[in-house]
Formats: C-alpha cells, structure tokens, sequence
C-alpha cells in the first residue's frame, strides 16, 4: 500500500466515485474527496496531502484554480494534477499559471490517472 496522502476535489459524484476506486485499486488508501474550492482549502490545511487531484471547474465562490492558489499559500510545495474536460485556451492558461505537475483531460483512462499520481509525485 501506498503511505502518500491524496486529496480528490470533483464536483461530479460519479466521476469522484470512479477517482475514488481507481485510486484504492491503485494502492492509495489514504485518500480524502471534496467538491468544492472551499472544501478543498480547507481539507488541505487539515490534512497536509502529498498530492491533490483538482477538477478545473468546480461549484461555489472557487474554481479549482483558485482553490491551488489559495492552498499554495500555505502548502507551496505541493504537487497538483488538475483533472479537467475543458481544453480552452483561456482556462489552459490560467491553469499553466499555477505550475501543475499535470493535466489530465476527462475521460482518462486508469494508465493515464496512473502515470499522472506517479509523475507528480515524483516531483
């Protein structure tokens, strides 16, 4: 089993339950899910995670960007992986910003979600 803390933040209830089992399928126990920025803030503060999962476009006052910045205020270090469907420039742009350890467009495929937690992880 995998020791690393991953934090998942998914709005969609299907998509955070497939993330979920994918994840235990993987070897990663420890692992807490949120949907929204807010949440996310502040389970992150709460739990320190060594990796978060973050869906780019999220319910509430802030999106999945907004949320990494805020959380980098307070955990500068950690590695990210945003999960999105949305391709557009503007938000690649936005999301490029931040400096995240990958980008992983929905749907993915379990060797994608694999490779994305391991890369990041690495960093």
């Amino acid at each position: 089993m995998h020791d690393k803390k991953i934090l998942v933040v998914e709005d969609d209830a299907i998509i955070s339950e497939l993330i979920m089992w994918r994840l235990k399928d993987l070897g990663y126990a420890n692992c807490k899910f949120v949907s929204s920025g807010e949440e996310a803030v502040e389970e992150a503060r709460a739990m320190s995670p060594d990796l978060i999962l973050m869906d780019v476009t999220l319910d509430g006052d802030l999106d999945g960007i907004d949320a990494i910045k805020e959380i980098k205020k307070f955990i500068p270090g950690v590695p990210f992986v945003y999960l999105s469907s949305h391709m557009e420039n503007d938000i690649i742009e936005r999301a490029l910003e931040t400096k995240p350890s990958g980008y992983i467009a929905k749907p993915f495929e379990d060797f994608e979600l694999r490779m994305g937690i391991e890369i990041a992880l690495m960093k």
